[in-house]
């Protein structure tokens, strides 16, 4: 079967099997393969730094009760976040939004992922959206672009920053109807990002109606890669971009 080349493969937080996730090694890594772009996380230190992680709570360090926003950003650089991914690891501290930005955006396509939580005060999600509108600058096209489950922070980050691409991410249980009433109300969003088991040719084909991107996440079986790039998809988010790749350009 011979796919379409327009679908771009991104890196899930970098090469997360091949180094841990959200670290400068694990986005070193996926350059190593011909990827197109790279997704990551964005959130919160407690004194508003934006910085590159993806869990809610910190387990993964040994602290399960806590999260990010517990911490100041001197604390969480002086953390090894490599350690979980494997103890040979070479530490590595929390990696700013900024640090980010300015080491990828000529290299490859960028997804900035807004983790706004529950917890948190609606001020302290509307000074993320703003720090990552604000480091990533003026933009003319879609080579970074902004995502979150969260539809209200997209909706403000329009308002503050019109013409920015914006993706809504949708959670596994969403689907057609869902997607109808979003693009309906919302017709700024640049696309949406679906489960890769949620989606079909007719979530597809609607978007493409809308003229709209259509990413999936998270790609990492041979069936699941085989599904996206069968649909055509724009984006196909994967953990394992090289296969990924190898799969697209057979």
């Amino acid at each position: 079967m011979s796919y379409s080349k327009q679908t771009l493969v991104f890196a899930h937080r970098g090469a997360s099997k091949e180094a841990a996730e959200n670290t400068r090694s694990a986005f070193d890594k996926a350059l190593e393969y011909a990827i197109d772009g790279m997704e990551t996380d964005v959130q919160l230190s407690r004194d508003e730094v934006a910085v590159l992680w993806h869990d809610r709570f910190l387990g993964k360090l040994g602290m399960p009760g806590k999260h990010i926003d517990n911490f100041d950003y001197a604390q969480l650089q002086a953390m090894n976040f490599a350690a979980h991914f494997s103890p040979a690891a070479r530490p590595e501290g929390i990696m700013s939004l900024q640090e980010f930005i300015d080491a990828y955006r000529k290299r490859c396509h960028l997804l900035l992922e807004i983790k706004n939580r529950e917890w948190e005060q609606s001020s302290r999600h509307e000074i993320k959206v703003r720090q990552t509108l604000d480091r990533v600058g003026a933009v003319d096209d879609d080579t970074i672009m902004a995502s979150s489950f969260n539809l209200d922070s997209l909706v403000y980050a329009h308002q503050y920053r019109p013409g920015f691409p914006l993706v809504y991410n949708f959670e596994p249980e969403q689907g057609l109807q869902d997607a109808e009433r979003v693009l309906a109300a919302h017709p700024f969003l640049h696309g949406l990002c679906l489960a890769i088991e949620a989606i079909d040719g007719t979530t597809v084909a609607l978007l493409r109606s809308y003229k709209k991107c259509t990413a999936v996440y998270t790609c990492n079986s041979d069936e699941e890669i085989n599904k996206a790039l069968k649909l055509g998809v724009d984006i196909l988010i994967s953990d394992v971009p090289q296969k990924a790749l190898q799969m697209r350009n057979r």
